[in-house]
């Protein structure tokens, strides 16, 4: 595996964290505390139905209501079950830069490979105060960059201006892109060197075909196999099959991502239906009730059954 952190010494890869990342969740006890053991085992599995990259400590894994100590520990287990296979993507982000630049020297120290960094969220800081926000942090440890592009939640868009001029430093490579807005990725893609990752499902190969360098797919969670086949239909020249495979993915995205639902509550409630590392999740969010439950494990056997 080439090492991400010397992205910034060598020139540039097109896919600096892998193609398909999963944005992992985490797992807790039935006693809601984090559930380590749960962790390295659904990280090993992940990596062995294919994917090749990881992204911890995301909205995805509940990083709002875990503890700074957590999430340093949820690298470490997950370093330690998958080696140096793969590489692991921490998020740091924050409403707080100072809170942001600590997260990133702790996932460092944790052995994440890379740091994922959302904007600031409310304070909706204007594009420069964004721009210093995002500098300050890769300016902090030898960690490559990934930035998350939300404005949906966040309040923020990171404009494409803005991401152009972000991509002269050498530590920022990558952007996870969630901000549905596809001219404005194109523009961004065509005039840098930035390495794309969707983070909607929906547009895995849509944007793969201009491009981008992966995903960071929460639906990865309960089918890496099928979102890393999509991906490989497509680097094989059969665009058909590509288009073929995402197609038959539409209703299990939709019942994870656009449903009502948010990821996580989605993802915990198909990955404790097929016996995998999950658990409960934390206040605010709730379990998914039966009707809802019932309605993903259908849709998720009508894709398994291909």
């Amino acid at each position: 595996m080439t090492n991400p952190r010397d992205t910034a010494r060598s020139p540039r890869s097109p896919h600096p964290f892998g193609r398909t990342l999963c944005a992992m969740v985490t797992p807790f006890t039935g006693a809601g505390t984090l559930d380590l053991d749960g962790a390295r085992r659904l990280a090993a599995w992940l990596v062995a139905e294919g994917c090749d990259g990881l992204v911890l400590n995301g909205t995805t894994g509940e990083s709002p209501t875990t503890t700074d100590a957590e999430k340093a520990e949820l690298i470490t287990a997950v370093r330690e079950a998958v080696g140096e296979r793969v590489p692991i993507v921490a998020g740091v982000g924050t409403a707080d830069t100072l809170h942001t630049v600590e997260l990133t020297l702790a996932a460092e120290k944790a052995g994440a490979d890379g740091v994922l960094v959302v904007s600031p969220y409310y304070s909706r800081p204007p594009q420069d105060a964004l721009e210093a926000h995002f500098l300050e942090v890769a300016e902090a440890s030898g960690l490559p960059v990934m930035l998350y592009d939300i404005p949906g939640r966040t309040g923020t868009r990171i404009e494409p201006e803005t991401l152009i001029r972000l991509a002269a430093h050498p530590r920022i490579v990558a952007v996870k892109d969630c901000s549905y807005d596809f001219l404005g990725t194109q523009k961004v893609l065509a005039r840098t060197e930035l390495a794309y990752y969707t983070g909607c499902d929906e547009h895995i190969l849509a944007l793969y075909a201009v491009g981008a360098a992966g995903c960071v797919s929460t639906v990865a969670n309960v089918v890496p196999s099928h979102i890393t086949a999509i991906l490989d239909a497509f680097d094989a020249g059969d665009t058909a099959r590509a288009a073929e495979l995402q197609l038959r993915a539409t209703p299990l995205i939709e019942a994870m991502t656009a449903a009502g639902l948010p990821g996580t509550v989605t993802s915990k409630a198909l990955l404790t239906t097929l016996g995998l590392p999950a658990g409960p999740v934390r206040a605010p969010l709730r379990p998914a009730g039966r009707e809802a439950a019932d309605g993903l494990r259908a849709v998720y056997g009508e894709l398994a059954a291909g």
